[in-house]
């Protein structure tokens, strides 16, 4: 991949933009591109655009809709090797998950589709004698889809399509980290015959664009993935104007494993959603709770896992488990926390350094035993490949432990005790509980969070709603 100068795409419509921001991959320092840091007279072009073909692409049938979703994601798979060539470049994604996300992608866009004939409204009983009640199901108007650089391309699909398939229109901002992928998404979408305007992007940071979006008139949904602190200020933003928001923050994923828990499937599942995209993932296992009787043996096999762990660059190496760190302020904070945690007493079982790989933001796979439950490592979110593990009496205290947290989005069990399955299903606090497998959701789920962890959700008939307001209509006979 040469250095490419890449332009927004506003009304089916490719516009370059003076102030550009450099992209660089970060497993090796390399440039790859430079991406527009759209004026805000780019932004107001964008909205305008979005707001002008809204109506007639909501007066379009819903099957209709559906159609272009599928246009799309036929252009994804007949592109997959490609993108997923990018997205290892520009996010340091190892190239087996970049395929998986590429692919998935397109199976969500159709997916999304799928829905056409099965967005449904309601018939309400009356009190009144010949009256009738509907409940309509209607799009919003305007969706602003500000994305995550941890799974860019998926988010344009997991934004774009329930938006599009209920009438809406959407204008994207990627992440000035990952924006590469967006730009060729844009290009796809430019080679399908879908209406000028229901689909636009524009770059740069969130300070200027993020915020642009985020605090005008003419958007009539925040739709934004990514950390606790920009979904506050993003929340600041669209007060003003009262702004539906559907926000996915940050999460501390818990992972409790029992004494009777099949401690190879535990190690495996944990470990995979832990080092999956080097740790940035917001519902990885962020912090494990063992049972007291097999937590020497965890640690060991978790331990020896973890230091098994193929790293490097993905872009010169397929067959690794994890890449790089995003950038060098992710490096920075992930050392820091492990420092800190040693320093308050956790021991280090195997990694604790920045690794020395020549360029690039590398951080060994991390195993620390003895933490505490008032640790920093165990309350804020690491957002790096690092475990810790603290050593628990029974379930009860697991729980308390695991719910005392201000995250709330993913948690993880495992035993071979259904009704200790089930009591864990009553009392954990979290939006999501997998039992006895990794951290990783499917598309016709629900998505969501609770405390900090952002409002409202995503994927299934629930996300699909998100896009939607009700009118409820009242017929006297």
């Amino acid at each position: 991949m040469t250095d490419t100068t890449y332009q927004n795409f506003i009304a089916n419509a490719f516009i370059a933009s003076e102030q550009l921001i450099e992209v660089y991959n970060p497993a090796n320092g390399e440039l790859l591109a430079h991406v527009p840091e759209s004026p805000a007279h780019q932004v107001e072009q964008a909205i305008a655009a979005a707001r002008q073909a809204q109506p007639a692409w909501a007066a379009r049938p819903a099957i209709e809709r559906a159609g272009y979703l599928r246009q799309i994601a036929a252009k994804i798979r007949a592109n997959a090797e490609p993108l997923a060539r990018i997205i290892t470049r520009e996010g340091g994604k190892v190239p087996a998950l970049a395929q998986v996300e590429v692919a998935f992608t397109a199976d969500y866009l159709d997916y999304m589709a799928e829905w056409a004939r099965r967005l449904e409204g309601e018939v309400l009983t009356s009190d009144r004698a010949g009256e009738h009640i509907f409940l309509l199901r209607k799009p919003l108007g305007v969706v602003a889809g500000i994305l995550p650089w941890n799974f860019p391309f998926f988010l344009i699909a997991r934004k774009m399509a329930p938006a599009l398939l209920t009438g809406n229109t959407i204008v994207v901002k990627p992440s000035e980290e990952t924006p590469i992928n967006c730009y060729e998404f844009a290009k796809l979408v430019a080679q399908t015959d879908l209406p000028a305007g229901v689909f636009n992007v524009v770059g740069g940071r969130g300070a200027s664009v993020g915020h642009g979006l985020s605090s005008h008139a003419g958007v009539d949904l925040v739709s934004f993935t990514g950390s606790v602190a920009t979904g506050a200020r993003i929340m600041a933003a669209a007060a003003p104007n009262i702004t539906k928001l559907n926000l996915e923050l940050g999460g501390k994923a818990p992972a409790i494993v029992l004494a009777d828990a099949d401690l190879d499937l535990a190690v495996k599942a944990i470990v995979a959603s832990r080092v999956i995209n080097t740790g940035q993932v917001c519902n990885c296992a962020e912090r494990v709770y063992v049972q007291r009787q097999v937590a020497d043996a965890f640690i060991d096999q978790v331990a020896h896992a973890m230091a098994a762990t193929r790293y490097g660059d993905p872009s010169l190496q397929a067959d690794l488990d994890m890449g790089p760190l995003i950038n060098q302020a992710g490096l920075d904070k992930v050392a820091q926390m492990v420092r800190t945690a040693a320093g308050q007493g956790a021991q280090v079982v195997t990694g604790g350094q920045v690794a020395d790989l020549g360029a690039g933001f590398h951080y060994q796979p991390t195993v620390l035993a003895g933490c505490k439950a008032d640790m920093q490592i165990m309350r804020k979110e690491i957002f790096g490949p690092v475990l810790p593990v603290q050593v628990v009496h029974d379930l009860d205290e697991a729980i308390a432990l695991a719910n005392d947290s201000e995250y709330g989005l993913t948690s993880s069990l495992y035993t071979r005790d259904l009704s200790a399955a089930l009591k864990a299903c009553r009392e954990i606090d979290f939006g999501e509980t997998y039992i006895n497998r990794e951290n990783f959701e499917a598309m016709q789920g629900f998505h969501a969070g609770a405390r900090k962890s952002g409002i409202g959700g995503a994927d299934g008939k629930h996300g699909l709603y998100e896009y939607t307001r009700t009118q409820v209509v009242y017929i006297q006979g």
